[in-house]
């Protein structure tokens, strides 16, 4: 099964809003700590996704964004996602309550000490260096552990 999906990490000065993933059942992102997005509907481009998305989860329209990078999430041998990255400084509105978790502004500088997928911890780092426009491809086992990750065409360490 083939995925395309938007993730979007907002800033407000030194915190960024997390979603943790408490609510849904089965749900493979159950108790992880992760960006707000979500898949893409007929027709729409990263960008009216990504919009999109945050409304919907958190209540705000993004003013200021910026498309980060492509992660391609391998999971087992039937799931492949295509996960659009994005990053926001910049947005206005009320917050409302998720519907697939808790939103909280998580301090930048905590946010590698929650619960989160390890590849996760790759592709933060690289929004932390404000790498250029990059391609992650991240392959997990079934029992969650990430097995290859290869940036920009080269294989990463373990």
């Amino acid at each position: 099964m083939t995925k395309m999906s938007t993730l979007c990490y907002i800033r407000r000065g030194g915190d960024v809003l997390m979603l943790h993933r408490i609510v849904k059942k089965n749900d493979i992102n159950h108790d992880k700590w992760i960006g707000v997005g979500g898949h893409f509907e007929h027709a729409e481009s990263p960008e009216d996704c990504v919009l999109r998305e945050v409304r919907e989860e958190t209540g705000y329209t993004l003013t200021s964004f910026r498309f980060r990078g492509i992660v391609t999430f391998v999971y087992g041998e039937d799931t492949v996602e295509y996960m659009h990255l994005f990053t926001a400084d910049g947005f206005t509105g009320d917050p409302v309550d998720c519907d697939e978790g808790v939103l909280e502004w998580i301090p930048r500088d905590r946010i590698l000490d929650l619960e989160l997928w390890e590849g996760d911890r790759i592709f933060l780092k690289l929004l932390e260096k404000d790498m250029d426009f990059f391609s992650l491809k991240l392959v997990y086992n079934t029992d969650d552990e990430l097995e290859k990750a290869v940036l920009n065409g080269r294989e990463l360490d373990a």
